[in-house]
């Protein structure tokens, strides 16, 4: 039989059968050279146990400013608490003071009028208002001059009596019907008075203070653009001092007027341009133009800015009254007058002039 196998394959498997043989060779091949993976790890976990320690080192600060926040914003709500407890404690003692402060103004009121009482009764040359001149014969409309009067400490005083209206003895104490004087006016213009008794004016909140310390009687007389008459009367009226603002207090309303506009102004201080006593965010002084015991702001407002008949019902802030034309009819007249609520006029009085 004739062999297959070539030379190639004979070389082949010859060297083959060396390498097995005499593996020695493998130890006199070169050595591959160059650096490790880990040549450079001693340098790498240095900078890694620095980093470490750096982390740990910012995450204690970090834990301990978050420790004085806490602690910082504990003792802020503790304070906040004590301050909120303060705050309670002085509302609660202001409240009280103030009810004592009114219990004593009201006792003082009190003991003021019995003394004016007391020498109006004694002294028949007391003469305080225009009721007190009726009394005295004087039944004449018209302007009269009250004398000082230091036990009351009230000085002489200018006024208009209306000696014929609802049997007279009324001491009128305001008046619109030129509209030559301005009615924004400052609080010391409404607390001393201004304008003339025989035209527009004011008497003054001290003066009115003072003689609505006796039971009054407030008649309020309004007049449109048409000649229309109208009034509102109050049996009951009364100014405070300058410490309550002068605030205002009236009750049992009556008269021809269709409905009461001064009820809503009922116990709230006066307010003037230069001093917001209102009950309103709004300044209503300045917004209705006058001095006036604005609530917020108004059903009435009888000192507000005077229109003539062509401009009369343009404005909010003219002398109004809701119940009888709404809040931008301007009146053309108003009168504002007093007298005591126990006056009786005597039917057939003897004239002095």
């Amino acid at each position: 039989m004739q062999s297959t196998f070539s030379p190639q394959l004979a070389c082949l498997c010859a060297l083959t059968l060396s390498f097995t043989v005499s593996p020695a060779w493998l130890q006199t091949l070169p050595k591959k050279t160059g650096t490790s993976k880990n040549s450079k790890s001693p340098g790498c976990c240095e900078e890694l146990k620095k980093l470490k320690v750096q982390v740990a080192n910012l995450s204690s600060i970090l834990e301990e400013m978050s420790k004085k926040q806490d602690d910082v914003l504990g003792q802020a709500v503790t304070q906040v608490t004590a301050l909120e407890g303060s705050i309670k404690l002085m509302d609660a003692r202001l409240n009280d003071m103030e009810g004592k402060y009114s219990e004593m103004n009201s006792q003082l009121g009190l003991v003021q009028l019995q003394a004016a009482q007391m020498v109006t009764q004694t002294s028949t040359d007391a003469v305080y208002d225009c009721s007190s001149l009726y009394q005295r014969n004087y039944r004449s409309s018209g302007v009269y001059y009250l004398p000082p009067d230091e036990f009351l400490g009230s000085p002489e005083l200018q006024i208009y009596c209306d000696m014929e209206t609802d049997g007279g003895g009324w001491t009128v104490i305001q008046r619109r019907k030129i509209g030559l004087i301005s009615f924004s006016q400052s609080w010391k213009q409404y607390k001393e008075g201004f304008g003339s008794p025989q035209g527009d004016f004011w008497l003054g909140n001290e003066h009115i203070h003072r003689l609505s310390r006796r039971p009054s009687t407030l008649r309020v007389e309004l007049e449109d653009w048409d000649g229309n008459r109208v009034f509102a009367q109050y049996s009951r009226f009364a100014v405070g001092n300058e410490l309550s603002s002068y605030r205002l207090f009236l009750a049992n309303f009556s008269g021809s007027v269709p409905r009461d506009s001064m009820r809503y102004h009922n116990n709230t201080a006066f307010s003037t341009m230069d001093k917001d006593n209102d009950k309103c965010v709004d300044h209503c002084a300045q917004l209705r133009k006058g001095g006036y015991w604005y609530n917020c702001c108004t059903d009435s407002n009888l000192n507000g800015v005077y229109y003539r008949k062509d401009e009369h019902n343009k404005s909010t802030d003219g002398i109004t009254w809701y119940g009888w034309y709404g809040k931008i009819y301007s009146l053309k007249r108003v009168e504002m007058k007093i007298r005591p609520t126990d006056f009786k006029a005597e039917r057939d009085p003897n004239r002095v002039n």
